[in-house]
């Protein structure tokens, strides 16, 4: 017989533990033949734990709590003293162990979302673990709009990975500076889903971001977030680059995504190879991105 549904604030009880949260999603999975939805299933989990042992991460990829596999990507919690360490480096060493899987794949593309958040979870062994609102906000954040359409703006011979990383994580390991992962690499959105009552603050880091979200000012793993001592002390106008005009607080770029607002509040998408044709999709802070994508022939889905 199951347990009883306590009633809320009719007394105090013990605090869940805090797990970090970890989850990822496959692009464009339901626009596969039905064939090969099981074997992409399976092939996902195994390209995380490969990129959590190539991290130097065997105890989390041996350890996962309540692991869950949902057809087109796979969550699970973990002890948050891993969380500095997830955001990097195996976020991306995530990214590059999808690029050398699809250099050499045969089949689809692998390109995923992410999303890492933090919160008390019941995790005594039972079946109800891992269930509470710091797992649905992990996927309420993974559908989100920004991280969709920064994944489907940016190169796929290129970008194989966009994470999103909630307030909560981003305020406690990276403006902690407990993480390798600097704050200039991360954009600060709106994280809104279409049909749900959801609206949260949320970061985005693009491990490596293609050419035009670069322009737009989203900084690639090998770029330094440090400036060089000749800078230090003075203050200097950013310098355009090619092809990009900023205006304010707004970025008209020519090709590219435009970043726009405080830290990048506002995301959009124009460009002369690329298009998108359609209806706006407005992310209530006043972030858009157009339909049906082009990338010189075909378009790409979700």
């Amino acid at each position: 017989m199951s347990s009883p549904i306590p009633a809320p604030y009719a007394e105090s009880r013990p605090l869940p533990p805090y797990r970090a949260l970890f989850a990822v999603d496959a692009k464009d999975f339901t626009g596969l033949p039905a064939l090969q939805h099981g074997p992409v299933s399976q092939l996902i989990p195994e390209l995380v734990d490969q990129a959590l042992e190539r991290a130097g991460l065997p105890e989390l990829r041996d350890s996962k709590r309540f692991l869950a596999n949902t057809g087109d990507g796979v969550v699970f919690g973990f002890d948050p003293a891993l969380l500095p360490f997830v955001l990097w480096p195996f976020l991306g060493v995530l990214d590059d162990t999808l690029g050398a899987y699809n250099k050499q794949c045969v089949g689809p593309r692998i390109r995923l979302r992410a999303s890492v958040h933090v919160g008390p979870l019941p995790d005594a062994g039972g079946l109800g673990d891992g269930n509470g609102t710091p797992r649905n906000d992990t996927h309420r954040l993974l559908d989100s709009r920004p991280v969709k359409a920064i994944l489907t703006a940016a190169s796929e011979q290129v970008t194989h990975l966009a994470a999103v990383i909630s307030q909560r994580v981003y305020e406690d390991v990276v403006l902690g500076a407990y993480t390798g992962l600097h704050p200039d690499r991360c954009v600060e959105v709106p994280a809104t889903v279409e049909g749900k009552n959801f609206s949260q603050r949320a970061w985005l880091y693009v491990p490596s971001p293609s050419g035009n979200l670069v322009q737009a000012g989203v900084r690639p793993r090998e770029e330094s977030a440090v400036p060089d001592d000749t800078s230090a002390g003075r203050e200097q106008d950013p310098a355009p680059s090619p092809g990009t005009h900023y205006s304010g607080n707004t970025q008209h770029v020519g090709e590219g995504a435009a970043v726009m607002g405080s830290v990048g509040r506002d995301v959009s998408y124009t460009g002369g190879s690329r298009t998108y044709h359609g209806t706006n999709q407005h992310w209530g802070g006043g972030d858009n991105v157009s339909g049906d994508k082009r990338v010189g022939g075909t378009g790409d889905g979700r």
